[in-house]
């Protein structure tokens, strides 16, 4: 257990940034989820719909430093790339 004023600032902090970040990697998740799901289930149309949505929080989550911003535009480039080889463009 923390013993000093700083280390207990310092651990009330980490909790609440914690909490902040999972909130960007649920929402992530759950898009990456719902989109592969719509395109295994061969509905495009609806997952290139989504697209913006999981653009948009990807790129909220690498401003805020919660993933990093190579690991946003892997995700989204590899989203992207498996809508439209099973689509078409």
């Amino acid at each position: 257990m923390p013993i000093t004023k700083s280390a207990k600032k310092a651990i009330r902090q980490s909790l609440k940034r914690k909490a902040h970040n999972l909130v960007y990697k649920n929402k992530i998740k759950r898009l990456i989820k719902e989109v592969r799901k719509l395109v295994l289930g061969k509905k495009t149309d609806e997952a290139k719909k989504l697209l913006p949505a999981l653009y948009k929080i990807l790129d909220k989550a690498a401003k805020e430093n919660v993933i990093k911003k190579n690991t946003s535009a892997r995700r989204k480039s590899r989203i992207t790339k498996m809508i439209n080889k099973t689509g078409g463009v």
